[in-house]
């Protein structure tokens, strides 16, 4: 069941095609976002606005008087990335400037002249101004993405899991891939860190839905030549087979941060929330989870998320416990003997709620979330 909202909200616009035409009177309880009404001047100055808000909005001067008092003007904030954001990033806009062809382009992308801001400004700045417009930047990317979920019932949220040091040549990574590929294609819309590793597997699949399987094969071998995003080519192997597979079909989210911009985000995320607060972006991903979160093998960071998961769970956060999907039997049985002990809490009643399976087999996994 989904959460009751707002019956009154604002209605939110993000672009000038979609300006609201109001037969009479007044233009009432909007939210304008990002939007430069210097290409629209006929419209703001034929109207009159009552109680709406304009968030990173450019204000011609003419339309000014047609504001009435109980509107509020946020103005843009003069920094290289747009605080009031009104759509989520995509692997293209997140990288625009990148050119496959020419590697050393990554250096003056998008993505890579806001981390540089982030690390010289401070991870913690102390200037207001930035600590301000990174509150809003990351409001503004919960904002879009909730707008994203809303279009899906919340089971149909998957989440995945797992260390961000996996190979692209390493079967688990390719198990992840045809799990992912299967649940998308099946309607669910898959999530991740939206980082290398584990959580690119999550989004090539889901990219990859509606392929056959020499297609995927062939996907998988040309990412091969580069397997960690640590190696030359990571990002342009990506770009590759986007630009060899194109599709507009499926969707996936993908949650990174810049607190970890090192680590470079997966252009095969069709939408990307690209947080500068790390918390909140670690604590959304499991809350939004709701159909269940498969966990493929990871380290520290994936085992802070699996007890965070089962914690939500015991506790029904969400209202109900979603299933907690283990992927690799001798690795969270031996190597990181994980399951077991969450087994004997949940049979101590130390965890209650908890929906917990252990497989190798990918067919397996899918069908706990599909059935039979």
């Amino acid at each position: 069941m989904k959460p009751v909202r707002n019956t009154n909200p604002y209605i939110e616009i993000n672009s000038i095609a979609s300006l609201p035409q109001p037969e009479d009177g007044p233009v009432k309880h909007y939210v304008f976002q990002y939007i430069d009404f210097n290409e629209a001047v006929d419209y703001a100055v034929s109207h009159h606005f009552c109680d709406c808000l304009f968030t990173g909005c450019v204000i011609p001067v003419a339309m000014n008087r047609h504001l009435c008092e109980d509107c509020l003007v946020f103005p843009r904030m003069g920094m290289i990335y747009p605080a009031f954001a009104n759509r989520l990033y995509s692997g293209d806009t997140l990288y625009e400037g990148f050119d496959r062809r020419h590697p050393e382009t990554f250096e003056t992308c998008f993505d890579s002249r806001v981390f540089r801001n982030y690390i010289e400004k401070g991870r913690h700045a102390d200037d207001f101004r930035e600590t301000l417009a990174r509150a809003i930047h990351d409001h503004s990317m919960s904002d879009a993405m909730y707008e994203l979920l809303d279009e899906y019932d919340e089971m149909d949220v998957i989440a995945v899991m797992g260390g961000h040091a996996m190979k692209r040549t390493d079967e688990s990574y390719a198990k992840v891939v045809r799990i992912s590929k299967a649940l998308t294609e099946a309607g669910a819309l898959m999530v991740s860190g939206g980082g290398p590793g584990a959580m690119e597997a999550t989004h090539m699949g889901a990219w990859m839905a509606g392929r056959s399987e020499e297609e995927l094969q062939d996907a998988l071998g040309i990412i091969s030549a580069a397997p960690t995003f640590r190696d030359e080519g990571w990002l342009s192997t990506a770009f590759e087979v986007k630009e060899k597979y194109p599709q507009s079909r499926y969707r996936s989210l993908g949650v990174p941060t810049w607190f970890y911009g090192h680590e470079p985000a997966t252009p095969f995320a069709t939408h990307i929330a690209k947080y500068f607060d790390n918390s909140i972006r670690e604590d959304g991903i499991l809350t939004i989870a709701k159909g269940g979160v498969i966990y493929s093998p990871g380290s520290a960071g994936t085992m802070q998320e699996i007890f965070q998961d089962a914690a939500q769970n015991h506790y029904e956060t969400c209202g109900y416990a979603s299933p907690m999907v283990f992927l690799g039997v001798d690795y969270y049985t031996r190597e990181l003997p994980v399951y077991p002990f969450l087994q004997s809490l949940k049979a101590a009643g130390k965890y209650k709620n908890l929906i917990l399976s252990i497989s190798d087999d990918c067919e397996e996994v899918i069908r706990t979330f599909c059935g039979a």
